[in-house]
């Protein structure tokens, strides 16, 4: 919750600094969106590149639960094509951009801005925060009401690291290993489809 915070608090910061001209315009220094966003990646493939131990617990799961990332993102992106009925100011693509995003805000705002401009990029901003903090409040409602699978999926992206701590304690540590496995997938599809539905 107080990373989610933060990172609004900058946001708004920069849409303040933005306004009031105080800093200079960074269209002039180049792509730095694109400057940014491999800076991410890098970090991403370092901090999964460090973590053998991560990689061998995997194989320890239920084959069955593997298919849980695979659903996430079936669910999330069918649920996004029946929300884009009733948003008749954007297109289908747009919305399953956003939606792609999986609760991932820092990489999949910057590849939407980079792609369909500063509005998308903000909306997919504030939906994937918003699927983050709604995961960090639900967490046991959502294990009351539809088991402990249901805040990793809800989590999406966000399951390896900011949402895992209520995970643990209202799942059980019995899905740590399923939510860092279910985290690393989707996080990894997020810079493929987000391209995909923005190039589309």
């Amino acid at each position: 919750m107080k990373g989610s915070l933060i990172i609004i608090a900058f946001f708004v910061l920069g849409i303040v600094c933005g306004l009031m001209h105080w800093l200079p315009d960074l269209s002039t220094l180049g792509n730095v969106s694109f400057l940014t966003l491999c800076g991410l990646l890098f970090c991403v493939g370092v901090t999964v590149g460090n973590n053998t131990e991560l990689l061998k617990s995997f194989r320890q799961l239920d084959p069955r639960l593997m298919l849980l990332p695979l659903m996430t993102i079936i669910g999330t992106l069918a649920a996004t094509a029946i929300a884009s009925l009733g948003l008749p100011g954007r297109s289908l693509t747009d919305c399953l951009a956003v939606g792609s995003g999986f609760g991932y805000y820092s990489l999949s705002s910057i590849l939407i801005t980079e792609y369909r401009g500063p509005e998308l990029g903000t909306v997919a901003l504030l939906a994937n925060i918003i699927r983050e903090v709604f995961t960090l409040l639900g967490a046991p409602l959502l294990v009351k009401y539809f088991g402990p699978l249901a805040p990793i999926s809800s989590g999406g992206a966000t399951t390896m690291d900011t949402t895992l701590p209520i995970i643990t304690r209202t799942s059980g540590q019995d899905f740590v290993i399923l939510s860092l496995f279910h985290g690393f997938l989707v996080d990894f599809s997020v810079p493929f489809l987000v391209t995909l539905f923005s190039e589309l």
